[in-house]
């Protein structure tokens, strides 16, 4: 059932209708009985809510036609007809086409049952109230409106799909040109700094300590900057970039002395491209994470393939704690910009027995 608020565009269009049913019923020769009246005015008021209910308003509707037949009046079944073209537009195809056919069906019925009419006469009232050239055309405007708002609301899903694939591009391609250009620089700096040392060491000078410094914090800028490298290039090239690759990154991180742990669960079906890859990236920087800075001994690595989400968790023993509010790095804007694109969610806090966790959920199918 659909959400859709009330609205005065909704009351205009049910009060319309209502008026425009009980001003035809009353200038027609036989008049109108306040019983019909009354099943009249139901009919359209009860358009108000077609949007929010459109299936139990076209059996309304239907049912109110169904009783003025049976009450003797001949006036048009128009508040059925927009509730039709309202269950069609809300995508309720199947359900339009059984209601109407069973009111095309119950007009008849009721004419005859009312004592007014013989057969003939009363198939010729029930098509006159509810012809099935109207019924088809109101099906029709309903689902051609349809398809137009789902085309809409494609094309601006693939407007926005398109800018934030164009934002990625850009940021990877400004984050390659800095990077390059911050290496030659600081390679620069590291490799005189090293000559200053060697040189001093070599006459027997003191070496001071902020040459030192300089040496060491270019050696140290020259590694971060290699391994931030790696990782933007590797968003060129994918073929090592998906969940069939995290036991690679178990391992390696296991070769650092953490005792990392994978578990996987649930049935992988076909997981989207974007996705397969920001899973990687989410476990391959949490795992960086905690061999860097975390002074964590145990990690564990879990991903849990459910029906329309994967879900990713990493959780180490370090030394976080509920008290310490953890600094936003690159590194975790980067994980949240790249699960926000997908329309998922990403968790990263300190837990309450100790150490950090990482938890996304990312959907299998973008959402609008």
């Amino acid at each position: 059932m659909s959400r859709a608020r009330i609205g005065v565009r909704d009351w205009a269009v049910a009060v319309g209708v209502a008026t425009v049913v009980l001003v035809t019923g009353l200038s027609e020769p036989r008049g109108l009985e306040p019983f019909g009246g009354v099943l009249l005015a139901a009919g359209g008021l009860a358009l108000t809510a077609r949007r929010r209910a459109p299936i139990p308003v076209l059996a309304f509707t239907g049912l109110c036609a169904v009783a003025g037949q049976w009450a003797g009046v001949d006036v048009p079944a128009v508040a059925y007809l927009f509730a039709v073209y309202a269950a069609v537009r809300a995508g309720h195809r199947t359900g339009t086409v059984v209601t109407s056919v069973i009111t095309l069906v119950a007009l008849p019925v009721a004419a005859m049952a009312s004592g007014r009419y013989d057969p003939g006469e009363a198939f010729a009232q029930a098509r006159g109230v509810l012809e099935l050239a109207w019924l088809i055309a109101a099906g029709a405007a309903g689902e051609a409106l349809r398809q137009a708002e789902r085309r809409a609301d494609e094309a601006e899903r693939t407007r926005e799909e398109s800018a934030l694939r164009r934002a990625d591009e850009e940021r990877l391609h400004i984050a390659r040109e800095l990077h390059d250009t911050l290496t030659h620089q600081i390679s620069v700096i590291k490799v005189q700094a090293e000559v200053a040392v060697h040189l001093a060491r070599k006459r027997g000078d003191p070496v001071p300590d902020a040459l030192l410094a300089i040496r060491d914090a270019g050696r140290e800028a020259s590694r971060e900057l290699r391994a931030t490298l790696e990782a933007l290039r590797d968003d060129a090239d994918t073929r090592s970039c998906g969940l069939d690759h995290v036991a690679d990154l178990v391992r390696r991180a296991r070769t650092t002395g953490l005792d990392a742990t994978l578990t996987v669960e649930g049935h992988r079906a076909d997981v989207p491209a974007a996705v397969d890859r920001t899973a990687y990236r989410i476990v391959q920087e949490s795992l960086t994470n905690i061999v860097r800075h975390a002074a964590a001994a145990t990690a564990s690595v879990r991903i849990d393939y459910r029906l329309d989400t994967v879900a990713i968790r990493v959780d180490d023993d370090g030394g976080a704690t509920p008290e310490l509010v953890p600094v936003a790095g690159v590194g975790l804007l980067g994980m949240r910009e790249r699960v926000t694109a997908l329309g998922g969610r990403l968790r990263a806090e300190p837990r309450s027995e100790g150490g950090f966790t990482v938890q996304a959920e990312l959907p299998l199918e973008r959402t609008p």
